[in-house]
Parts: structure tokens; sequence; C-alpha cells
């Protein structure tokens, strides 16, 4: 008995590959190109599960995040750098592991969450300049970082000011799309 030959039987072309079961999951038959617990495994050590992932600039900025908050509070700003340590340490290993997640939503063609794209947001690089500008800038003698420090709590208020920005912006925006179209 032969069998009909099929268009993947030409001579030039590969195999098909197997039929998926219905319902099966997709993961469970194609190799995933990250691990989000080793991206989180890894980020035991700052930057490093960021580093496994591709994401360089977010990488520095978790180390130095980290090791900076570290240094500053050693050398007497026990507030607010003690509590930014566990911060930069735990939100180092949550986005490690959203952003391996986020490369296999891509990999297996799914939408990844909005915040989550395949370029890094320049806004890694823009707080690494930063960052580097205001070290360099007190090792020069330019700006005192020392007459700064009572003034952090302007960074809250500056931050706690553009989420409320934005989320107030968003909540305007839905609501204007939720309205029907009058003529």
């Amino acid at each position: 008995m032969t069998s009909e030959p099929s268009l993947n039987d030409s001579p030039g072309l590969p195999p098909a590959p197997p039929a998926l079961p219905a319902g099966a999951p997709p993961a469970s038959y194609v190799r995933l190109p990250k691990s989000p617990g080793l991206a989180a495994f890894l980020s035991l050590f700052p930057g490093l599960g960021q580093v496994y992932n591709g994401q360089i600039a977010r990488a520095f900025v978790f180390f130095f995040a980290f090791v900076g908050s570290i240094y500053l509070t050693a050398s007497g700003h026990e507030f607010p750098f003690a509590f930014v340590i566990p911060f930069a340490y735990l939100f180092n290993v949550i986005d490690a592991w959203k952003g391996a997640s986020a490369i296999n939503a891509r990999f297996l063609g799914g939408k990844a969450e909005p915040e989550e794209e395949a370029v890094e947001s320049p806004a890694w690089g823009a707080s690494l300049v930063a960052i580097g500008l205001l070290v360099l800038f007190n090792n020069l003698g330019w700006l005192d970082l020392e007459r700064l420090a009572r003034w952090w709590p302007l960074v809250l208020i500056a931050v706690g000011a553009y989420f409320v920005y934005t989320s107030l912006r968003k909540r305007k925006a839905g609501e204007s799309s939720d309205e029907p179209t009058r003529l």
C-alpha cells in the first residue's frame, strides 16, 4: 500500500514538525530561551540575572544601586540608604524573573506586558548617567552630597507626585474612551 505524497515530502523541504496534541501547552514541547527560575537565582548576586537575560544596562543599575546603598549606609548615611538595600535586592530578583518571562512570551509569539519591550528603555542608561554625574561632581567638589542629604525626601515627593499624575491621566484617558460618542 502506497501513500500519496504530501507537500512536506518534497525533496528540498525539511520534514514538518509533529502536530501538538489538542489542549497541550506549547511550552511543554518547545525549549524556551530563558529560565525565569535561573534568572531569579542568578540575581542573588545583584545584576547577574539581568546579564543572563541580556539586559546589561539594567544589570549595571541594579548592581550599583545595591553596592552604592551599602557604601552610603556604611559611610554614615543610614537613612534612607539602609532602606534601599533590601528594595534594590528584591526588586532585582523580581525584575530578572519578569524579564525572562517576557522574553519567553515574545519567543512563543505572545504579547509581553506593555512595559516589557524587546529593547531596553533609555531610562536605564539615563539613570546610570545621572548616578555617574552625581558621584563625579561630588568627587570633584562641585557638589556636596553631605549638604544635600537632608533634602532626599524631595525625591520621594517628586516620585509620588509623578505616580499620582500618571494614575490620574490614565484614569481620565480610560473614562474618555468609555464614553459613547455623541453626534
